[in-house]
């Protein structure tokens, strides 16, 4: 094993500085938070090359666990700490983590409905993020993040970074061989037979995709060293509203919908990644839609009690996420029909942002239905985290 380098050192003592700056750290490592994880860069198809491991891409927040004895940072990918937000998962880094630590981890929460089979929800995972104490004890009872373990960064004194791969995960299992739920390793293989299948088979459990790791590779924070394959699919949605851009009069998001079978539309998310200019063109070709009474619109009941009771989904109101970002829309009369790219559903929405295609006037509005949606089979979640 290396000895960290001068260069690595220096980069993880201006972090820490700033660290520092917005919040009192507990721990004393010889790396500390914020330290950015080591990510992956997509690619269309599973990669193949000698000594590759394959991992599941899991569907949670990415987080670094500190450990120093009974002090425990849980830091964000963003350089933000989650402790306050996950006082369960600090008392189980406590109980079975190593003394002195950093490890990397997905928290996940794994939702247990009576009758049905256990699968991740990212959405459950958010409403972690609450700025009431109490809520978060509450939720912390109620729908309890599971740590899945999936590298080792520093155990002891001795800082991991720039030991290969596959010594750092034989580390990691031996150091969580007797692990107990919600503690869990990810399961790998070097097989890329199995981990097509996995890439098939594990979106049932919620999970996102793979990663990929090259043989012998080192943790470099901040670095795409890694590969993820994500699943890619289209969909012909209705263009019902849109948001402007924080710069200006131009367009911010495209609010888009899909009917059920009662004919209700609902809103089941945005394209928002758009260039510049392409956003001024955009205000343009929404021209013709644009409502200046909301009255007649599908989701002018945004606010009233119907729409508190989860019957349809609605744009508006302000983002949990921050607790002040205005999410107020324009309507627009839902006529425009578009092709989106996206990856895959949380609930009745797009887990993510959706990617605008192109235009399709050869689409009626109507014919925008949940049923052109290519639903995964549903597999168990503790299935994969049994390995």
């Amino acid at each position: 094993m290396v000895a960290i380098t001068d260069e690595i050192s220096a980069a993880i003592a201006r972090v820490t500085v700033e660290w520092r700056r917005c919040r009192l750290v507990c721990v004393d490592l010889p790396i500390m938070p914020p330290l950015e994880p080591m990510l992956a860069k997509a690619v269309p198809d599973v990669p193949v090359a000698d000594g590759m491991t394959y991992e599941p891409k899991w569907d949670g927040f990415r987080c670094i666990i500190f450990r120093d004895g009974d002090e425990v940072e849980l830091a964000s990918r963003g350089g933000k700490t989650l402790t306050r937000y996950f006082p369960e998962v600090v008392e189980q880094a406590r109980q079975q983590l190593p003394a002195r630590c950093a490890v990397d981890v997905e928290l996940v929460v794994i939702r247990r409905d009576a009758g049905a089979t256990p699968k991740l929800d990212f959405e459950l995972l958010g409403q972690r993020i609450h700025p009431a104490a109490s809520r978060v004890r509450m939720l912390a009872e109620t729908t309890p993040a599971s740590i899945v373990a999936f590298d080792l960064l520093l155990l002891g004194d001795l800082v991991l970074l720039e030991t290969p791969y596959p010594r750092r995960r034989e580390r990691l299992e031996e150091l969580l061989a007797k692990a107990t739920p919600p503690v869990y390793l990810t399961p790998t293989t070097t097989d890329v037979a199995t981990a097509r299948q996995w890439f098939q088979v594990f979106e049932g459990a919620g999970l996102d995709g793979l990663v990929a790791k090259p043989a012998d590779l080192p943790y470099e924070p901040g670095k795409r060293l890694m590969y993820k394959v994500k699943h890619a699919r289209t969909a012909d949605v209705v263009v019902a509203g849109f948001r402007y851009h924080k710069s200006g009069p131009v367009v911010g998001s495209l609010l888009l919908g899909l009917y059920d079978d009662e004919g209700r539309l609902h809103h089941v998310g945005v394209s928002a990644s758009f260039p510049m200019d392409r956003r001024a063109e955009l205000l343009d070709e929404i021209a013709p839609y644009r409502m200046e009474d909301i009255e007649n619109h599908p989701w002018a009941q945004w606010g009233t009690l119907a729409a508190e009771l989860g019957t349809q989904r609605m744009p508006g109101g302000v983002s949990r996420w921050t607790g002040k970002k205005d999410l107020s829309w324009q309507p627009l009369r839902p006529e425009w029909v578009i092709e989106v790219g996206y990856d895959a559903m949380e609930g009745d929405r797009f887990r993510h942002t959706a990617q605008f295609k192109r235009s399709r006037p050869d689409r009626t509005p109507g014919s925008c239905t949940y049923d052109q949606l290519d639903r995964p089979v549903r597999f168990n979640v503790d299935e994969v985290l049994a390995g």
